[in-house]
């Protein structure tokens, strides 16, 4: 059997990270990663909260469950998500403040992030 080589831990920890990193590729996926920010919900009370179609919130809702992101637990019929990682609002919250600090330099949409 061949050792696994340092380099190809380190290749795959970069595969890793980038569909990680996907998540954050979508507004709807980044909305989901903020409301649940404080507690679980189910596919109807996210819906509600998000203002999108079940259908497509189970896709989002899916693909972050696969990257590990989500975690389900099932009482009777209802499925509720939350985090499977809190340390990821740390990433999310860095995210937004570099991003509005950036729009801030820049002048633009200034107006409306105070409103």
């Amino acid at each position: 059997m061949a050792k696994i080589q340092k380099k190809d831990i380190e290749k795959k920890i970069y595969e890793y990270h980038a569909e990680m990193c996907k998540v954050f590729s979508h507004p709807t996926r980044l909305e989901i990663i903020n409301t649940l920010r404080e507690t679980e919900m189910n596919v109807t009370e996210l819906s509600v909260r998000i203002g999108i179609d079940m259908g497509n919130l189970s896709q989002h809702l899916g693909m972050m469950r696969d990257r590990r992101i989500l975690t389900t637990r099932k009482e009777g019929n209802v499925v509720y998500y939350r985090l499977v990682n809190p340390k990821m609002l740390n990433a999310f919250d860095i995210l937004r403040e570099i991003l509005i600090e950036q729009i801030k330099k820049d002048g633009t949409l200034v107006d409306a992030l105070e409103e």
